[in-house]
């Protein structure tokens, strides 16, 4: 690979693909709660290839937008922009293709799942200047990755049952509020040096608290929404369950590494929920 080539990976986290994850498991549990099971393979390969290109989209559009903070910042000093290796006019357009292939995969699918995706493409670029107007950037980053959720209804072309889709969406925006602080965390001392704004500086010393029970909550809604499920699914949950403890025990320190562990070990806990709703659903 070039190493133009490689800087543009770089500047997608194709090398780091936790974040693909932690969009791809709602956005599957919304696939197999609106197809009742496994959805066709053709809807499943395109909600699957938007996801690593919105995700890659989105990583892109937050270092242009960060490219006045990033020089400043141990942790991102290297990162292509910063370090002067991608100019930000090549970044958007790398984002700009990003996203036009993304749009052409959904055209793939019904008149109103593109329509839905509309909203999805504005939250992907807002977010990255969230944190600049208000302290919970976390969420405005969980609606941008739940917005799956009911574009996988109508991709089936069934009518979107939004009482469902709204429970599903608010668990993922509380969980992402949690494992985004935990990420926030890690970065508290370098936000609050350059003057960016995030959960974990607003939520100061109650930030492990706070945590606690948004992980409770997103798990009881979780709970709710598939009442009817079965063994399978509450099993899956309570795996789910014994993740975010051990999250918790990871942060008991505040300590930069752990907390970041925590952030990791999210990608488990989406994976728990999917395992048990997908057996429920075999």
């Amino acid at each position: 690979m070039s190493g133009k080539l490689l800087d543009y990976a770089l500047l997608m986290r194709l090398h780091k693909p936790v974040g693909i994850w932690l969009l791809l498991w709602p956005t599957l549990w919304g696939l197999w709660f609106a197809a009742g099971g496994v959805p066709p393979v053709k809807v499943l390969a395109i909600f699957v290839l938007g996801t690593v290109l919105m995700r890659s989209a989105g990583c892109v559009i937050n270092d242009f937008a960060d490219r006045a903070f990033d020089p400043h910042v141990e942790r991102t000093k290297g990162r292509p922009i910063a370090a002067g290796r991608v100019a930000p006019d090549e970044a958007l357009r790398l984002f700009v293709v990003l996203c036009l292939i993304a749009f052409a995969l959904v055209t793939q699918l019904n008149m109103a799942t593109v329509l839905l995706s509309l909203p999805a493409a504005a939250l992907a670029m807002s977010y990255p200047y969230a944190k600049r107007f208000h302290s919970m950037p976390q969420a405005h980053l969980g609606l941008a990755f739940s917005w799956g959720i009911p574009m996988a209804f109508t991709a089936l072309g069934k009518p979107v049952p939004w009482a469902l889709c709204l429970e599903l969406i608010l668990a993922n925006v509380l969980w992402a509020i949690a494992y985004d602080t935990f990420y926030a965390m890690v970065e508290r001392e370098d936000d609050l040096r350059v003057g960016v704004k995030s959960s974990a500086i607003l939520f100061g010393r109650h930030d492990r608290l706070v945590t606690a029970m948004l992980q409770l909550a997103v798990l009881a809604l979780l709970a709710h929404a598939g009442r009817g499920l079965g063994a399978p699914y509450f099993a899956g949950l309570v795996v789910a369950g014994a993740l975010a403890a051990w999250q918790q025990w990871l942060i008991r320190d505040r300590g930069r590494e752990r907390c970041f562990r925590a952030f990791l070990n999210n990608s488990w806990f989406g994976a728990a929920v999917f395992a048990g709703l997908a057996f429920a659903l075999r």
